[in-house]
């Protein structure tokens, strides 16, 4: 199990604690917050510092190092086992957008583009969706499918969701099972053309990646690469994200004019209250037409 452990501010903690509204658990003693995400469980402490521990503690560590500072030395950004080169050559990258929103399906794109193609992605300004304006990126996800570039993208509806969850799912597996096969239509669509590898953005470790396949007797992919932060040196992984993060965006547009009131994005105080008022409107049994009913969201808005 990876640990990484960051000095933050008293405002950033209490930002981070909002942020991880619906992941809240019980708070140990001497700790602001106490949470678990699908990536890491984080603990935040009143002397500023706040451990990251679980399968892939650098993907909500990342988010917030910037003007942090690290109490521990930082690992290298790459394992020895990774061949770097594979980002600059034509290869296959995906990535997933609404996991960690209460409101909305899952979304995964994986992308492939040669080099002459990832030079005009880098023309377009392609980069990692979180730096990015939601109308910006949408604007940015019809550009690039104009391009001559091979893609795919699958949602996860909601009710399928949690038809899943509640045979014991975990939405780790539902990411990779969705990678996998995003991954398979588009090796399909190339019809033959060489690719020389896979790039995977990093939400768990590979061997539990495979063991996830495995349940379902399915197979990794050969010269697949998988990577923390990946879109910030895949420029495939990155327009991946654009085009999950677009379509998520969409696909919260549309229910959110099916119900009829806002569907906010994220997992806040401000979520529950949108679901509470989805309740009142549609009914409990409505509920997880939109929504991951595993949330801690869900009780938090009963509760309104």
């Amino acid at each position: 199990m990876g640990q990484i452990v960051l000095k933050v501010s008293a405002d950033k903690i209490k930002q981070m604690k909002q942020h991880y509204y619906a992941y809240l658990e019980k708070t140990p003693q001497a700790a602001v917050f106490h949470a678990k995400t699908p990536d890491a469980v984080i603990t935040a402490y009143h002397s500023g510092k706040v451990l990251f521990q679980g399968s892939a503690p650098e993907k909500e560590s990342s988010r917030w190092q910037e003007g942090s500072a690290a109490a521990e030395p930082k690992k290298t950004k790459h394992s020895p086992s990774i061949d770097t080169a594979i980002f600059q050559k034509s290869h296959i990258g995906s990535d997933e957008s609404g996991t960690g929103d209460y409101f909305g399906p899952i979304t995964v794109a994986a992308v492939f583009a040669d080099e002459e193609q990832q030079a005009q992605l880098k023309k377009l300004g392609v980069e990692d969706s979180k730096h990015l304006r939601d109308d910006f990126i949408q604007q940015l996800a019809q550009k690039i499918v104009k391009l001559p570039i091979s893609y795919t993208i699958l949602r996860l509806e909601n009710e399928k969701y949690n038809r899943l969850q509640n045979k014991g799912w975990s939405q780790g597996k539902m990411k990779a099972m969705l990678h996998h096969h995003a991954i398979d239509k588009l090796i399909k669509k190339l019809d033959g053309t060489a690719y020389d590898g896979i790039v995977i953005d990093q939400f768990c470790t590979p061997a539990v990646y495979k063991r996830y396949l495995q349940s379902e007797a399915l197979q990794l992919h050969d010269h697949t690469t998988f990577i923390t932060k990946a879109e910030s040196y895949s420029i495939n992984v990155a327009a991946a994200s654009i085009l999950a993060r677009a379509r998520f965006v969409t696909a919260m547009n549309k229910l959110s004019e099916e119900a009829g009131i806002t569907l906010p994005k994220g997992a806040s105080s401000t979520v529950d209250k949108a679901a509470a008022n989805y309740i009142k409107t549609h009914g409990e049994k409505q509920l997880g037409h939109v929504a991951k009913l595993h949330f801690a969201n869900t009780e938090k808005a009963k509760k309104y």
